[in-house]
């Protein structure tokens, strides 16, 4: 057989019994959760930025920068929210590369699933206990969530995963907000369909329960570009992007039209140095439309404590060691600064 079953891993329950949240971390949660959903609903105004490291790969370094932004949110509290990026477990398109911290919670020593569990974990524990953040995590796999579903604050789903089943029946039992990414192709009626899925009531099967999701009406989309036949990257953030999705939302009846626009992956060509001037171009082009700034209710950027990206093994403290982050002086000049356009 050429799957080797190494041990039978603790259930989410079991794990969340080992390493509990404190009540204060409970509450930080369920309020952060409220303020998050007036945000997707239109009660508030203000602009959501999920932003941090392409992947947490170490947890000291995760901190500090989550610490970083527990700083400057103080100072633009009245027009930004930030939910910091902590990404755990990485899609990787051939199979290939680190996988991130589930599997590896040292990037140096082979992949510990119960290791990683645990680190994952107390990674996120931890940034609620000393920043008061809850942070946003991809659901790579959704069998996984509930290890995590006590300390999240936002769920995304990537290009590669957005028209699996499994997925969208899952982000629909969620009660926080699920960002549904165009998958590589850029076949936005796919992002539309997942999205759909994920507001609509479904019975299905999770963990071997059979379960019933009563739809959740906080799904959206994320646009992030995607790659065309000749492998080459297009970008879909551009003002006329960003008004045909607000016409398919207008005629597609789903609750709460949302977008977050991601300022890396396809839409930069991975020049990770392009992101605030995209993040400007999309300002500009909601300070243009009524239609569109109701639409975009923030940005995915992806940034780290140094700029780009290193190998596994070259140890620069605060450096990606996957696709390349904006460093944090570029980091908190780039926050600063949409909070002066919005």
């Amino acid at each position: 057989m050429s799957m080797n079953f190494e041990r039978k891993l603790p259930i989410p329950m079991e794990v969340k019994e080992m390493y509990p949240l404190s009540w204060k971390a409970e509450q930080t949660v369920n309020s952060r959760a409220v303020e998050i959903r007036d945000i997707f609903t239109g009660k508030s105004d203000k602009f959501i930025l999920i932003i941090g490291p392409c992947s947490a790969d170490n947890e000291d370094s995760v901190i500090d920068y989550i610490s970083r932004l527990r700083e400057v949110q103080e100072k633009v509290k009245d027009k930004i929210y930030i939910i910091p990026r902590i990404y755990t477990n990485k899609p990787r398109t051939t199979g290939d590369g680190y996988k991130g911290m589930l599997h590896q919670p040292n990037p140096n020593e082979k992949p510990d699933m119960f290791k990683g569990i645990v680190a994952i974990r107390e990674l996120h524990i931890r940034a609620l206990n000393e920043t008061g953040f809850s942070c946003a995590d991809e659901m790579l796999y959704p069998e996984n969530y509930r290890y995590l579903s006590d300390v999240l604050g936002y769920v995304a789903i990537g290009a590669r995963s957005v028209e699996n089943q499994q997925h969208r029946l899952t982000s629909s039992g969620l009660d926080i907000p699920v960002g549904m990414k165009n998958p590589t192709s850029g076949d936005i009626s796919i992002m539309m369909n997942a999205i759909t899925a994920a507001q609509h009531k479904h019975t299905f099967i999770y963990r071997g329960w059979e379960v019933h999701s009563e739809g959740n009406p906080l799904a959206h989309a994320i646009l992030r570009g995607y790659v065309n036949k000749h492998g080459q990257s297009i970008p879909n953030y551009h003002f006329e992007d960003l008004g045909h999705l607000a016409e398919m939302y207008f005629v597609s009846g789903l609750e709460n039209p949302a977008l977050i626009v991601d300022t890396n992956h396809s839409n930069s060509g991975k020049k990770y140095l392009e992101q605030p001037r995209i993040a400007k171009e999309i300002l500009h082009s909601c300070r243009h439309d009524a239609d569109v700034k109701k639409l975009v209710k923030g940005l995915m950027i992806e940034s780290y404590i140094e700029d780009g990206a290193q190998k596994i093994g070259e140890c620069i403290y605060g450096k990606s060691i996957t696709d390349p982050c904006l460093g944090w002086e570029k980091t908190e000049r780039l926050i600063y600064d949409i909070a002066d356009l919005l």
